[in-house]
């Protein structure tokens, strides 16, 4: 098989295989086919994984900043060289159209490690001058071995985006992609190690959920960094804390797009189009409650329409396709029962709406209109290309319906009016919001949720803090007094 790994696992610098574990199959979207067979990582492997991240973190993290980072800007750096093969291997491992993943995945990753690279030299702690001579200093210290769990929906920019602020820290890691897409994350550890990355300083180990859960519950782990749902986000806060482990839970959503009268109608469309349709729908942060305001819903309602009849699905290694299959015929499936079940509750279906007649787990772009708050389909997370459109009239109710959820990951209002803009987005409560824009996601900025959708950042330099911790020394200048 063309995109069979040389083994399942990558463990101290190489490929490690161990058939006694469960097998995994690795299925292309976009056909059904088999492409590549895997197996879960046994509890030798997690021994030896784990093992061999400790063993290797105390010299990593002995590096100069500035060593750490020249190797983690040297995987950037590669991982741009080979963007497109990386490209291709993704595609078959996601679905989602090689037009997408050139320039949304990869790249995505090696943004992360050159950033994080870049930042490593500057990692420090502070003097802090107190009175009568006494002073303190602090010293930024790594956490220890780390464990990332990825999600299946961008497997090569997550293996990144833990990665990256994790090592630049001094920390090593383990990490397990979803067994839905695991393919990318070696190449990821693959191209460090070529980079010039200590043995066992980024290991990849494939498994289910059990997997998962042996590592975030061993003691040798200080911090676990997780992709995922909030019911596996809840499990694994839970077991984490049972240790006192730090966590950074990156989780799902059901955010609100807000469009006014005043917006401009094809921006707003196509905010609705990247924040539902990109990717097939399975992006987290997407804004999947598209409230517009009545004046103009049916004419955001016929462009949106005119637009998504210009998507080209099929075939997503064809350049020119725009709309690619969903990620197994699983999630394809609860799409589909969520489509049904917006129709029983009496959303009005605009466009789309049914499996798509070909060979693969392909499903039309979505949309419903006159949704209203209490149904199905606005308020569960659906992870599919289903587009919820709510009419409302007045500022003060939308933002009442928008914030009515238990999640708060993302949140985004199209308005020409910038004070308002402004107003609306102190209003949301949402953890990374957008004005007249949706789903961009540069490095540089702090990216995760509030309330159910998650804990802590990713991104930015707010991450060094979610993966380092500071050590206060006080120094006295002065004799010691004692009462007695």
């Amino acid at each position: 098989m063309k995109f069979q790994p040389r083994a399942s696992h990558f463990i101290d610098g190489e490929y490690v295989e161990d058939t006694n574990g469960a097998a995994i199959e690795v299925i292309y979207p976009a056909t059904g086919e088999v492409i590549a067979r895997l197996h879960s990582a046994t509890p030798a492997i997690v021994e030896k994984a784990l093992n061999s991240a400790k063993n290797a973190q105390a010299a990593w993290a002995a590096l100069s900043g500035t060593e750490r980072g020249r190797i983690l800007r040297r995987a950037s750096d590669i991982m741009r060289e080979r963007n497109y093969d990386l490209s291709v291997l993704e595609t078959h491992d996601t679905g989602k159209p090689i037009q997408e993943t050139t320039v949304a995945d990869a790249t995505s990753g090696a943004d992360a490690l050159e950033y994080f690279g870049g930042l490593a030299a500057s990692l420090t702690g502070e003097h802090i001058p107190l009175g009568g001579g006494d002073f303190v200093y602090t010293i930024r210290e790594a956490l220890g071995v780390c464990v990332g769990i990825g999600a299946w929906n961008y497997p090569t920019q997550i293996a990144c985006w833990k990665g990256a602020p994790a090592l630049a820290c001094g920390n090593t890691m383990v990490f397990k992609p979803s067994e839905t897409t695991p393919l990318s994350a070696l190449k990821v550890a693959e191209i460090l190690v070529e980079a010039g990355a200590p043995k066992g300083v980024y290991n990849v180990i494939q498994g289910y959920g059990d997997v998962g859960a042996s590592l975030v519950s061993d003691p040798r782990v200080a911090k676990v960094s997780l992709t995922g749902s909030v019911p596996t986000g809840r499990k694994v806060y839970a077991a984490a804390a049972d240790g006192m482990k730090h966590v950074t839970m990156e989780l799902g959503g059901k955010s609100p797009m807000i469009v006014f009268e005043d917006a401009d109608i094809e921006n707003a469309v196509s905010g609705a189009i990247l924040g539902n349709f990109y990717s097939s729908g399975q992006v987290c942060s997407n804004g999947t409650r598209v409230f517009v305001q009545k004046g103009i819903k049916e004419a955001f309602l016929k462009r949106l329409s005119e637009r998504l009849a210009h998507a080209k699905i099929g075939d997503p290694m064809d350049e020119d396709v725009s709309f690619g299959p969903m990620v197994s015929e699983n999630q394809m499936n609860i799409a589909l029962g969520y489509i049904e079940k917006g129709k029983a509750e009496g959303a009005r279906l605009v466009y789309g709406g049914e499996r798509i007649e070909r060979d693969g787990y392909f499903v039309q772009p979505t949309v419903f209109a006159d949704v209203t708050d209490n149904m199905t389909i606005a308020r569960e997370e659906i992870f599919g290309p289903v587009m919820s459109v709510l009419d409302f009239e007045t500022e003060e109710e939308v933002m009442a319906r928008a914030n009515d959820t238990e999640f708060g990951l993302a949140a985004g209002v199209f308005t020409n009016d910038l004070t308002r803009a402004h107003r609306i987005v102190a209003g949301f409560e949402a953890g990374t919001c957008y004005i007249n824009t949706y789903n961009l996601a540069p490095v540089e900025a702090p990216f995760g949720g509030s309330k159910m959708s998650g804990v802590g950042r990713e991104n930015s330099k707010l991450a060094i803090n979610h993966f380092s911790e500071m050590k206060t020394v006080y120094v006295s200048m002065n004799d010691v007094e004692a009462p007695y």
